[in-house]
């Protein structure tokens, strides 16, 4: 083979490399970044048709004290959560009606959900607050407004009694607070656990059925 059937060859198996090598690029860059094609059932569902939104027991997340030698000198564990229908209690929000028909309703008064806690030992709401929004849903918050209107109709099964109570699309939840150990294990001592009620910035009518 002469050096011109050389070259020309050459020039072909680069340009062959070069070829499969922007095919590669191109297939990388259309991979997703991010895990942006995953929509949760939060922004899909009506949020007052969740008929089973109310887990029927605790979801644990962690029941044991984390060892993590990366750890600040304390820090806050969520150990177990459940999806709750946190009530707005005041007048206006709260209707019942049967046996039969159809309930038709909507808020009549303004008001405020809140976040709710139970604790011991030392701790901090808002460090809470910012442990369940990144372990849990960024939807929660220290409170949610409630505002006059949300028009809602349900039909009430024959002989029964509807209920229908205005409230939050929030959770339940069992939290722990820890602090080094010290010494080469980098175990964690326990020294606060409780539980808190924290809403979400959606809002939705809840109903149910009893037999009076």
């Amino acid at each position: 083979m002469g050096i011109g059937s050389r070259r020309a060859a050459t020039g072909a198996a680069t340009a062959l490399l070069l070829c499969f090598v922007t095919a590669g690029t191109a297939s990388a860059d259309e991979l997703p970044t991010g895990d942006n094609s995953a929509i949760s059932a939060d922004q899909t569902a009506d949020i007052n048709d969740r008929q089973v939104w109310e887990d029927a027991t605790d979801q644990p997340l962690s029941d044991k004290a984390p060892s993590m030698c990366d750890q600040p000198s304390t820090w806050y564990t969520i150990t177990s959560k459940k999806a709750y229908h946190v009530p707005s209690w005041w007048n206006g929000t709260k209707y019942k009606d049967g046996p039969g028909g159809t309930m038709s309703v909507s808020v009549t008064k303004t008001g405020t959900i809140s976040a709710e806690f139970s604790a011991s030992g030392e701790w901090s709401a808002g460090a809470i607050l910012a442990k369940a929004k990144t372990t849990i849903s960024i939807k929660i918050g220290a409170s949610v407004s409630v505002a006059i209107g949300h028009n809602y109709s349900h039909d009430i099964s024959r002989n029964k009694y509807g209920h229908l109570q205005y409230g939050s699309w929030g959770y339940k939840l069992n939290w722990k607070r820890y602090r080094s150990a010290g010494g080469s294990s980098c175990g964690g001592v326990e020294i606060a656990h409780g539980s808190a009620t924290l809403p979400t910035s959606e809002t939705g009518w809840k109903y149910w059925e009893t037999s009076s």
